[in-house]
């Protein structure tokens, strides 16, 4: 039985001991970084006032003044960014609705039959009569075809 303690123990001196390891670097690497401040733009392209201070990548250990334009690692700890969805919910916020297109015109109706009394579109089939658009035939159900004499 004390034979099966002495690796469980050992493992688990090992890991308290990597862990306390852990941080001390972190430490020590955030000591020696240069912070980065939240309006830090690598790319030196403006940061628009809509998006100042909400980063497109962040760290997900959320160190203070970490996150940055593009993916890449937090300076502070060294883990790796995360895409940070609320950019791109911020950017869709503060932007101007687009103008709505102009109205067109709806053209008018032309009756079903010409002055003439000639349809504007009869069945392919013969049948009598027509309608004012393509419909179904009332005899027979066909589509009802353009009737170019109706222009005439």
């Amino acid at each position: 039985m004390k034979n099966s303690f002495l690796p469980l123990f050992l493992v688990l001196a090992l890991f308290f001991i990597s862990c306390d390891n852990d941080s001390a670097i972190r430490e020590k690497a955030a000591q020696t970084l240069p912070k980065a401040s939240p309006q830090t733009n690598t790319n030196q392209m403006p940061v628009s006032g809509a998006l100042a201070g909400v980063q497109h990548y962040i760290c997900p250990n959320n160190c203070q003044g970490s996150g940055g334009p593009e993916q890449g690692n937090c300076p502070v700890c060294g883990t790796a960014y995360l895409h940070n969805q609320a950019f791109h919910a911020n950017d869709a916020q503060n932007q101007v609705p687009p103008t709505p297109n102009p109205v067109t015109p709806t053209p008018t109706a032309e009756p079903a039959q010409n002055a003439a009394g000639v349809w504007h579109y009869t069945c392919a089939k013969g049948c009598p009569g027509g309608a004012g658009a393509a419909t179904a035939c009332a005899t027979c159900g066909g589509t009802l075809a353009h009737n170019a004499a109706y222009h005439n």
